[in-house]
């Protein structure tokens, strides 16, 4: 098995910028906090790495297991990789020499209707990733028009979100993705760039379903806490909502306060991460004409000093939406 080699019908986001920061080696263990489709981690076992595959979606858990029956050293963990720390201690590992996530939805939940991630294929609004909590259609169907709004505007940067929650709160109740997609198209004019009307909204309903970008936060300080020294962090982002919390994450945690002898500055803790990446990497046009997914992909990558974890403060990183009676 080759590194390189990937699942039939998937095709991991930026596998070779991944490999490359992420520099997977023999007996060395990896967290592959976002398993999907098992794209990365068949590639990090090609490499003689041990992998802990997180996934908090039951198909993929299915996935996982069905290739650790096929390929040793795969450690399957269903749950959610904001705790993927706990996941790793409880395989045994108190400590690991990588963390990968590939931030969002997969392929496979966008191409299952049944899902409710997409508005290509008509299903029930449904958009959870895990089992548990609302759906799309309770959030639609329940919340305020103030907090729809809210939730239009900031998870999905959508211009329109107040027209948009003004015609969810006449129109509904809703139940399909065709029915909100049709609403979203009559509300939100196309634009010239050809993406659908409907796209911000569901990406902001999926967020607010999943906890996305407090789980993104969460994961990041796992990652923080159980990287032993010299350890990756390889993230993959997919929006700016994102990359943006990745940023500032990686940001605050590389950041050394400059004095002088003048003026000298007291650093309160010592920086956690170095830069691997020093600026944020794309993916190259071959592949983003290739894979229309890869095109709006961020990779950022940092290496674990050995200073001891800093103390999360969530409310920083990460906008929220309160969803007053939902659920």
């Amino acid at each position: 098995m080759t590194w390189d080699g990937v699942p039939p019908g998937h095709t991991p986001v930026m596998l070779a910028e991944v490999m490359a920061a992420l520099a997977p080696r023999q007996g060395e263990i990896i967290v592959d906090g976002t398993f999907g489709g098992g794209g990365y981690t068949r590639a990090i076992l090609g490499a003689g790495a041990t992998v802990i595959a997180v996934d908090r979606d039951p198909d993929a858990i299915a996935r996982a297991r069905a290739m650790a029956a096929e390929m040793p050293g795969l450690v399957v963990a269903d749950g959610q990789f904001g705790e993927l720390d706990r996941l790793a201690e409880a395989s045994g590992h108190a400590r690991v020499d990588g963390v990968v996530l590939d931030i969002g939805v997969s392929s496979y939940q966008l191409d299952e209707a049944a899902r409710g991630f997409s508005f290509r294929f008509d299903g029930p609004l449904d958009m959870r990733m895990g089992a548990e909590g609302p759906t799309a259609a309770d959030i639609l169907n329940q919340a305020d028009e103030r907090d729809l709004a809210a939730l239009f505007r900031i998870y999905g940067e959508e211009r329109r979100a107040g027209a948009l929650a003004r015609a969810v709160v006449a129109d509904r109740p809703f139940h399909t993705t065709a029915a909100f997609a049709g609403l979203c198209s009559r509300v939100i004019r196309a634009s010239k760039d050809g993406i659908h009307p409907a796209t911000r909204a569901f990406q902001a309903l999926r967020i607010a379903v999943n906890d996305e970008l407090a789980e993104l936060a969460r994961a990041l300080c796992a990652a923080e806490r159980i990287l032993r020294e010299g350890g990756r962090l390889v993230v993959v982002a997919f929006h700016s909502l994102e990359d943006r919390i990745v940023k500032r994450f990686l940001a605050a945690r590389s950041r050394v306060e400059a004095g002088s002898r003048h003026m000298p500055v007291a650093v309160s803790a010592a920086p956690t991460f170095e830069p691997i990446t020093r600026k944020v990497l794309a993916a190259g046009a071959e592949e983003a004409a290739r894979n229309p997914r890869a095109r709006s992909a961020k990779l950022r990558a940092a290496r674990r000093t050995g200073a001891p974890p800093i103390a999360a403060d969530l409310a920083d990183l990460v906008p929220h939406v309160r969803l007053k009676g939902v659920l």
